[in-house]
C-alpha cells in the first residue's frame, strides 16, 4: 500500500459525482473541437488537447488503480510513454502516434469504470479519499486550463451546463483599501482542512507587520489610465527582466486589447466585446502588474499579507485568533458568494458579489482572476512532498510567482484560501489579474 498523507474520509457516492462532474465539464470544454484543433498548434504555452485528454485519465489509471491497487497494467498500451507529463517533453507531445480520440475516450471510460468497481459501500478510506480527490482535482485544473486555452486560440466560448437561475452579483467599481492591523498568522492549511496539498504545508506562524490592501483588484478601467499615460512604452515602470519581457512581445496593451471606433475592445474567446471598465483587468503577466504598480506609486501584496486580508477578522488590539477557510466563513458558500466554476464565462465587476467580502472588507478574494502576488513560489517549511511528488518541488527553482484566490473557471470544490497556483512572471494567456497595497512608509 503507498503512503498517503492525512485526509478527511469521503463518501464514495460523492467521490463518484465528483468524477463524472469533472469529466462532464472536459467533454463539454473540449469535445466540440473539430479535428483540426485536436493538436492543434505548437505553442510553448499550451498542450494538444488530445494529448491533454489522454493525460487526464492516464492520472486517474497511474495514481488510483496502477499505484493504490496495484495494477500491474495500464488500461491503455504504452500510457506512460504516451501521457507521463514529466517524461514527455513539451514539444514532443505534437510528434507522438497518439491513439485516435475515440480510442482516448474509450480509455478514459474504462478507467472511470475501473475506479468505480473499486469503490467500497458507504464512505471510503482516507487512502481512496485522498487518491481521488487529487485525481479529480487534477482534472478540474485541466478543465481550467483547457478554458484559457480556447482564449488563447481564439475559440468560441463553450457551452457548459450552468446552475439556473444565477444571482445577479451586482456592479461597479469598488475603490479604497482596508487597513489590516498586524499580527501573527498561521501561513499554510493545517490539519482541520478536509484536502492540502503539498505545497500549502506545513502550517507556520510569521509576523505580519500593518499594511493597507485594496478592496478589490485592479480594473480594466485603472490599467487602461496606465497603457494611455504610455505604461508600456516607459522603461521606468518596469524592471530589467519585465522591459526585456515586454519588447520580446512587442506589446503595447494587454495582451487581448485593442483600440476599436469607441475605445478599448477586449478579445473575449473569439469575440471582440467593449472593454468592461468596471471588471478586473484579466490575462496580464506579473511584469504587467509590477509595471502598473510602479506607475501608480503601489506595490503587490506577498502571499502572507494576501491571506490575512482574505481569512482574518479584526479585534480591538489586532486580529482576531482563528482564521477562515473562505473569505465569507468555514463553509464554501453559494453562487452569491463567488464567481468560480465556469458558470458565468467571465468576470464579473470588482463591486459584484458583496456576501464574499472578507471580514475585513476585501471583495472577491476567491474567484473572478487568480490575483499575482509579490512573493516567489517556494516551499514552507518542513515540505515534503505528496504522492504526487512532481506537483510542487520541480517548480521551486523556477523563478515562478505566487498567485491566490482562483478565477472564474477555477473548480470550488479545491479551492479556499490557502490555495497556492505558481506560474512564471512573463505567463499572461492564465486568467490572472492582481490587486494593490499601499506602499510601506
Amino acid at each position: 500500500m503507498i503512503q498517503t498523507p492525512p485526509t478527511h474520509p469521503v463518501a464514495s457516492e460523492t467521490l463518484l459525482a465528483m468524477l463524472d462532474d469533472a469529466r462532464q465539464r472536459t467533454r463539454q470544454l473540449t469535445g466540440d473541437l473539430p479535428a483540426e484543433r485536436r493538436l492543434g498548434p505548437k505553442l510553448s504555452i499550451v498542450n494538444p488537447p488530445q494529448w491533454e485528454i489522454g493525460h487526464v485519465g492516464f492520472f486517474y489509471d497511474h495514481f488510483f488503480l496502477h499505484q493504490l491497487h496495484g495494477e500491474t497494467d495500464y488500461q491503455i498500451a504504452d500510457a506512460e510513454r504516451l501521457y507521463d507529463s514529466m517524461g514527455v517533453e513539451h514539444d514532443d507531445r505534437w510528434e507522438l502516434s497518439l491513439p485516435t480520440m475515440d480510442d482516448t475516450l474509450t480509455y478514459l471510460r474504462q478507467v472511470r469504470d475501473q475506479m468505480a468497481a473499486r469503490l467500497p459501500s458507504g464512505t471510503a478510506d482516507a487512502a481512496t479519499s485522498y487518491v481521488w480527490q487529487l485525481a479529480v482535482f487534477h482534472e478540474d485544473m485541466h478543465g481550467e486550463a483547457f478554458a484559457y486555452t480556447r482564449q488563447t486560440l481564439a475559440d468560441a466560448a463553450p457551452v457548459l451546463t450552468l446552475p439556473q437561475p444565477l444571482p445577479d452579483p451586482g456592479d461597479g467599481p469598488l475603490p479604497g483599501d482596508v487597513t489590516v492591523p498586524g499580527g501573527t498568522h498561521a501561513l499554510g492549511a493545517d490539519e482541520t482542512v478536509p484536502f492540502r496539498f503539498d505545497n500549502e504545508k506545513t502550517c507556520h506562524t510569521v509576523d505580519v507587520a500593518p499594511f493597507r490592501i485594496a478592496r478589490a483588484p485592479v480594473t480594466q478601467a485603472e490599467f487602461a489610465a496606465f497603457v494611455e499615460a504610455g505604461g508600456y512604452q516607459t522603461a521606468s515602470f518596469w524592471s530589467a527582466a519585465g522591459w526585456a519581457w515586454l519588447q520580446e512581445n512587442e506589446l503595447e496593451a494587454p495582451v487581448y486589447w485593442r483600440t476599436g471606433p469607441q475605445g478599448w475592445e477586449v478579445r473575449h474567446f473569439d469575440r471582440w466585446l467593449p472593454m468592461q471598465p468596471n471588471a478586473p483587468v484579466a490575462h496580464v503577466s506579473w511584469h504587467e502588474a509590477q509595471a502598473y504598480c510602479d506607475w501608480a506609486g503601489r506595490r503587490l501584496p506577498s502571499e502572507v499579507e494576501w491571506e490575512v486580508a482574505a481569512s482574518r477578522a479584526p479585534a480591538v488590539n489586532g486580529l482576531a485568533d482563528g482564521k477562515r477557510l473562505y473569505p465569507w466563513g468555514q463553509d464554501a458558500g453559494q453562487l452569491h458568494h463567488a464567481n468560480t466554476d465556469g458558470y458565468r464565462l467571465g468576470c464579473v465587476d470588482v463591486a459584484g458579489l458583496a456576501d464574499g467580502d472578507s471580514a475585513l472588507g476585501c471583495r472577491q478574494m476567491l474567484g473572478n482572476v487568480w490575483e499575482w502576488t509579490a512573493s516567489p513560489f517556494g516551499p514552507y517549511p518542513g515540505f515534503s512532498a505528496d504522492l504526487y511528488a512532481d506537483y510542487s518541488a520541480p517548480w521551486f527553482e523556477d523563478n515562478r510567482r505566487v498567485l491566490r484566490g482562483g478565477s472564474w473557471a477555477t473548480r470550488r470544490r479545491h479551492l479556499n484560501i490557502n490555495t497556492r497556483n505558481f506560474f512564471p512572471p512573463g505567463r499572461n494567456d492564465i486568467i490572472a489579474g492582481f490587486r494593490t497595497c499601499a506602499r510601506q512608509n
